[in-house]
Parts: structure tokens; C-alpha cells; sequence
């Protein structure tokens, strides 16, 4: 264990103390990945949005609210993957975006950003799970008649991919690039089986609120209720910093990553939105689905074994999703633990296969604690969609961290450091991807229905913040991150 005698003065807040060789020695990764593997660990991550979550803006805005809400948030990807495009490489530590806000911001903002960035990639695969649960128990009543509760599922999955996730950075990223292209496969087995049976009436069939259209039923209110579900489309493309450490070549491999797989995603989304929307049943079933594409095949292939078979493989997209972000969370603990912000001892890693097993065991316990809670809350939730709240809290974790991370990119643009890649939105690119963050999280406020989930995320924050105000901030370690942002910021 290591001593903390502090090495900076008291009145900054804040000590630290140097572990050593022994302590960082217990908390090694493996460089793997390549441009490919980071491609794919994007665009794995996010790809289950084009199969489950975005439907739910369907009832909260309407086709039309979804498409403008779809097309803002794009605008904003674009201009935060161009930001930590820039970013990434300029800071190459598996800390990601806390290591970015810690540069610019110091230690306060850094832990805000990385305690953001946990709830997000903590609850996002407890999402993903009650998405997968839905299609699992479809899926089963379809082929054999018999129906599993989905909290089964959920504990299969998670032993299943944490499993694959501790056994070795090798097999995680060969599963994440075979799981993506498959999950991509089938996106286009079902984009081109819906063209031909593409129909406005479909896509347009929710009733209007009285003074509203069919394009706009909620009105343009409808927009900003529906910001968060076309979130979903990219939520978690920012994860590839937190592979930096894994990384053969992160300085020339994370632009590429990050700018491909934002591409592939917003051509993605566009033809999911029009296509699952567009046939029958249409918008207004669509949208309260917990298997919107699984609807679609029946739609496309006809009810029967036929359709469940097909559905069994849409599952697919789920789980890339699922086994990429509990990739990101593992990362994610395990650099805040290392540094001091979380506790010291969920960053100890596999003393063979050199992986996050702690880090990967706490987030999993705590994202479906968390999917449970609001499963069977009704006595003080009511009776609210556990996919749609779970997604609501995943994405007030996430656009606090889009808004850290835009201040950062802003102020480290004024440091002296080396950039291998520069951004060519600059500083404007920045500030509209922020303020499109900051304006979605007030909007996550909107729907009663869903604000339950975000009390709790807040609840979350403040504890989390408490106890780094009174423990973790006295017991920091120079960590790579750490000794980066010292030196850049000459504290």
C-alpha cells in the first residue's frame, strides 16, 4: 500500500502521494488494438441504439420531432468527436475524458467529469441488458412457448460478456470486431427488406395533440422531449480515449477511429429512423416497443419461428453494444481508481491477463442493482418503462460529461502542448456540441414520467461527490494522467 505523505500543500485541496513501482506494477494493461479494433469498439458501443431506445422518441415527439431531434444531436456528435479527435492524442492516458477535463479544470473537474462518465457507462449496458431481456423473452415464446423472466437474462449476459471482458484484452477486441460487423450485416438485412415497404402513413400515424400535425404531433415541443432517444443513435462513440493504454498507436489510430465511426453511425441512424418507423406497424407501436426490430422482421419476413430466428440474431447488435461498454465502465473505474478519485482498490487488474477484473465486477453489480430497483419499484416509482428511465439516467450521466468535455477542449486549445491532430472546428465546433449538452440535460426534466430516474442519478452525483470531498481528494495518486495535467498546467 502506498504512504501518503503529501508532496503538494494542503491548501490546494488536494494530496497526493507517490505510489511507486509496486502499486502500478498491480495495475498494468496490454496494448493491443489497432485502427480497426478502435473502429469497431466505437461503433460496437453505439450500434444497439439503431435496435433499441431511439423507438421512444417516436411517442415522445413524432416522427418529425425525432428527425429534427436526430439531426441536432448529429450536429453535436460531430462537433464533440472532432474536439476529442484532437484531444485524445494530445493526452494518450486510458483516463479518457476525466483526464481531459482534469488538464484543463484540475481535480475538481476531472472527478465531476469521470464520476459523469460512470454513471453513463454504467448504466447505459444495464439499458442495453433490459433491451436484450425484451428480445430474449420475445424470442423464447416465439420458438419454444415458454417464457423467462428477464432479470434471468440479465444476470446471463452479464456473467457472460464481464466473463469475456476479464479474460483478456485479446479476445475482447477480436469479439468486438466480429460482433460489429455482424450486428452492421444484419442493420442491412433489415434496411433492405423495409425499402419497398416503406409508407408515409406508417411513419406518420401517431394522433396529433389538438393544434399539432401529423409530422409534429407533440408539437415542437416534441423536440426537446425527444433529444434524449436520438441521443441514443450515438451515445458512447466518445468511449475510444479510455482504449489509449491498449492502443498500438493511439496518437495516429484515435482520429481515425473516432471520425469513421461517427460516419458509419449517422448513416446508421437516418436509415433505421425512416425504416422502422416507416413500415407497418408504424411510429405509434414502434414506439412503445421494447423489439422495435424485431417487429420489423416480423413485418418484412411474416410472424412465426422464421421471424424469432431472425430476431435471435438481432441480438447481436445488443450485445456489441453491451460487451463494449462494459469494456468502457471497466476502463473507466479503473483510471479514477488509479488515481485516487475512486477507491484505490478497484483498479487492481488480472495478474495474467492483465485486465480490470475489480473494475468490471463493481459495474456490473452496480448497473443491475440499479435495472432491478426500477423493475420492481412500482410501490414508489409507479409504474413507469424500465428501458425508457434506465436510458433517461444513462443520458444525464453522459451530457454532463459532453459539457465537461467541450469546456475542456476550449481551454487546453489556449495550453502549450503538442497536438498530432487539430481539429478543423476549432473552438466554434466545441462550443456548439456543448451548448446542444447543456440544453438536453435541461430537457431531460421534461417528462415526468422519466424524471424519477434522473432524481436518482442525481442522488448518485451528490453522493459521489461527498465522498471525494471527504476521502478520495486526501488520498490522490500520481498517476500518468496526473503527472500530465501537473506539468501542463505547471501545478
Amino acid at each position: 500500500m502506498p504512504t501518503f505523505a503529501p508532496i503538494m500543500p494542503r491548501k490546494k485541496g488536494y494530496s497526493y502521494t507517490d505510489a511507486g513501482s509496486e502499486y502500478f506494477e498491480k495495475r498494468r494493461l496490454k496494448r493491443f488494438a489497432g485502427v480497426w479494433s478502435l473502429w469497431a469498439l466505437g461503433v460496437g458501443a453505439v450500434i444497439s441504439g439503431n435496435f433499441f431506445g431511439w423507438n421512444f422518441g417516436l411517442l415522445a415527439g413524432g416522427f418529425g420531432g425525432l428527425l429534427v431531434a436526430t439531426v441536432i444531436v448529429a450536429i453535436m456528435y460531430v462537433g464533440m468527436c472532432y474536439s476529442i479527435a484532437e484531444m485524445s492524442p494530445a493526452l494518450p492516458h486510458t483516463g479518457g475524458a476525466y483526464s481531459f477535463a482534469r488538464t484543463a479544470m484540475g481535480p475538481w473537474g476531472g472527478f465531476i467529469t469521470g464520476l459523469a462518465e460512470s454513471m453513463e457507462y454504467i448504466l447505459t449496458p444495464a439499458v442495453i441488458v433490459v433491451g436484450i431481456g425484451g428480445y430474449m423473452s420475445s424470442i423464447t415464446v416465439g420458438l419454444i412457448g415458454v417464457h423467462i423472466a428477464a432479470p434471468v437474462w440479465w444476470v446471463l449476459f452479464y456473467a457472460i460478456f464481464v466473463g469475456m471482458n476479464v479474460a483478456g484484452v485479446e479476445l475482447t477486441f477480436r469479439f468486438t470486431i466480429f460482433i460489429t460487423f455482424l450486428a452492421l450485416a444484419i442493420l442491412m438485412v433489415f434496411w433492405i427488406g423495409a425499402i419497398p415497404l416503406f409508407r408515409w402513413e406508417h411513419a406518420l400515424n401517431i394522433q396529433p395533440d389538438p393544434g399539432a400535425s401529423l409530422w409534429f404531433p407533440k408539437g415542437f415541443a416534441g423536440i426537446a422531449a425527444a433529444l434524449p432517444f436520438a441521443i441514443w443513435f450515438y451515445l458512447a462513440i466518445e468511449q475510444l480515449p479510455l482504449a489509449a493504454e491498449e492502443s498500438h498507436d493511439p496518437k495516429r489510430d484515435m482520429p481515425k477511429g473516432l471520425l469513421w465511426g461517427i460516419l458509419t453511425l449517422i448513416i446508421a441512424s437516418i436509415l433505421t429512423l425512416f425504416l422502422n418507423a416507416g413500415i407497418a406497424p408504424g411510429s405509434a407501436v414502434v414506439g412503445a416497443s421494447d423489439e422495435p426490430l424485431f417487429l420489423a422482421f416480423q413485418t418484412i419476413f411474416g410472424v412465426g419461428a422464421g421471424a424469432s430466428l431472425l430476431a435471435l440474431v438481432a441480438v447481436a447488435g445488443l450485445v456489441a453494444s453491451f460487451h463494449t461498454i462494459i469494456y468502457a465502465y471497466g476502463r473507466n473505474i479503473y483510471s479514477l481508481s488509479r488515481a485516487g478519485y475512486f477507491p484505490h482498490w478497484m483498479s487492481i487488474t488480472h495478474s495474467t491477463r492483465k485486465t480490470p477484473h475489480v473494475a468490471l465486477i463493481v459495474g456490473a453489480v452496480m448497473g443491475f442493482a440499479v435495472a432491478l430497483i426500477i423493475e420492481y419499484g412500482e410501490s414508489f416509482l409507479g409504474n413507469v418503462p424500465v428501458g425508457a428511465v434506465l436510458l433517461n439516467m444513462a443520458v444525464f450521466g453522459a451530457v454532463i460529461a459532453y459539457v465537461m468535455q467541450m469546456i475542456s477542449f476550449v481551454k487546453i486549445r489556449n495550453m502549450d502542448i503538442e497536438r498530432p491532430y487539430v481539429s478543423p472546428l476549432g473552438k466554434p465546433g466545441a462550443v456548439v456540441a456543448g451548448v446542444i449538452a447543456a440544453v438536453t440535460l435541461v430537457f431531460l426534466f421534461v417528462n415526468a414520467d422519466y424524471r424519477p430516474g434522473v432524481y436518482g442519478t442525481a442522488v448518485w452525483f451528490a453522493a459521489g461527490i461527498m465522498y471525494y470531498y471527504f476521502y478520495g481528494r486526501h488520498r490522490m495518486i500520481l498517476s500518468p494522467e496526473e503527472e500530465f495535467a501537473r506539468k501542463a498546467r505547471g501545478d
